[in-house]
Order: C-alpha cells, then sequence, then structure tokens
C-alpha cells in the first residue's frame, strides 16, 4: 500500500496523513457500525452522549468481527481515553470518544498514540447550543491541536436527534458564517448521503486539517443507492 502519510515530522512527532483507501475504511466502519449501534434500546434521543458513543464503538467493533472487510484485522476501534495534545506532557489535557489504531500506520511509525480520534457530539435541527457545541468543544479541539495535532485528518460523529442531516450541516455552516470563518464550511462527502467534508487551519502544525464529519440519524439505517463501495487499503 501507499505510505500511510507524506509530511515531515510535525510538533515533535511523525505526522500521519492518511490515503484515501485508510479514510474510506473508517468511514464505512462507521456507517455498518452505525447500524448494529441504532438499534439498541440505549439508542433514543433522550440518551446522553457518552452512552450513544459506546453503543457505536460496540457496533464498529461488531461491524469489524461480522462484516467480511478487508482491513477486519488492520483496524482496532479503542475505549475511549485520556489524551496528551504534546508528547511531552505530564498530565492529560484531553479525553478522546473513539480512539483508532491502524495496523499499516504502525507498522511504518511505530506511534503509540491513536492512528485517528473520532469526536462524537449530539445535534439537533434548530437547537444553537448544541450546534455551538458541535463547533467549539468538537471542530475547534482539532482546529487548536488539543485533538490530532499530528494528524491530517480528523472525524467527527454527529447523533441527529431531530430534524434532516443537511438542516444540521446548515446550522452548521450558519454558525460559522456568522463567525467569518466561510471557508471553514462542510461540504457534502462526494457519493455519501451521510458525510461531509470540511478543513481548518491550524496554528502548529501550519497544515489545515481535513474533518470528515459523519450524521448519524437516530432509529435511520444510512445505507443510500448513491453510497459509494469504499475501496479496500491494501497491505
Amino acid at each position: 500500500m501507499r505510505i500511510p502519510f507524506n509530511q515531515a515530522t510535525a510538533v515533535g512527532r511523525r505526522f500521519i496523513n492518511l490515503v484515501p483507501e485508510l479514510t474510506a475504511a473508517i468511514l464505512k466502519t462507521v456507517e455498518a457500525g452505525w447500524d448494529v449501534a441504532r438499534q439498541r434500546e440505549e439508542v433514543h434521543p433522550d440518551a446522553n452522549e457518552v452512552a450513544i458513543t459506546e453503543c457505536l464503538r460496540d457496533g464498529m467493533r461488531d461491524a469489524l468481527r461480522e462484516k467480511s472487510f478487508p482491513w477486519h484485522k488492520k483496524l482496532i476501534v479503542a475505549p475511549g481515553t485520556e489524551s496528551r495534545s504534546q508528547p511531552r506532557m505530564i498530565r492529560p489535557d484531553g479525553r478522546t470518544d473513539i480512539p483508532l489504531y491502524l495496523v499499516p500506520v504502525f507498522e511504518y511509525s511505530e506511534e503509540h498514540d491513536p492512528h485517528a480520534i473520532i469526536e462524537c457530539k449530539r445535534v439537533a435541527v434548530g437547537d444553537a447550543h448544541l450546534t455551538r457545541e458541535y463547533v467549539v468543544e468538537g471542530i475547534d479541539r482539532f482546529c487548536t491541536g488539543r485533538y490530532a495535532g499530528n494528524h491530517g485528518d480528523g472525524f467527527m460523529a454527529g447523533y441527529v436527534l431531530s430534524g434532516a442531516p443537511a438542516e444540521v450541516v446548515q446550522g452548521i455552516n450558519h454558525y460559522l458564517n456568522g463567525r467569518r470563518r466561510a471557508a471553514e464550511r462542510l461540504a457534502r462527502l462526494a457519493a455519501y448521503t451521510w458525510a461531509w467534508t470540511s478543513r481548518h487551519p491550524r496554528p502548529r502544525p501550519r497544515i489545515p486539517i481535513k474533518l470528515h464529519h459523519a450524521m448519524l440519524a437516530l432509529g435511520k439505517t444510512l445505507a443510500a443507492p448513491d453510497s459509494p463501495s469504499s475501496p479496500a487499503p491494501s497491505s
């Protein structure tokens, strides 16, 4: 497979820039995991974020065990854990929701910290508080380097409590526009009906981070005719 990152060392660590095959594998695993998680009785509009996230994590693991994904032994879905934004920090300054480890990345880099991170937030059409949380406590944690400081890609899962995912995204973009951040608007990820992408500047490293947003509607499958058949990462 192609080298899973191609940038120079950043903030004292190897810079991980995922190739499209690995990004697609993560998104496809989120899709399959959500189809499992959404059926659990713990997943409902009044559930808290932690409970839904645990169900999604379990669903992703089940999908890797039960689906015939070519990458099922190359992707590790880890428990949420305390994290350090800088390698020499003594005390953790964050907590990742769903950290991911990719065997091809570890084989090349020997990087023991997560190789990709999924940050999870509740969202709903017309809920300004949740919209702000999605940006300030989600997107901006990647922008500041608190999460994924040495990653070229980050992932977010939005649990859509009410309304259509596209309307939720409109609300997020409206929030960004109102803060003169129009360049950071979420755009539909080609061929997916439930995923968007965005780019955000960072002070360190001076390489924008690309975020992939999975908008997961409660009680609904993500499968759709125009969903892509994601390519498998090769070894």
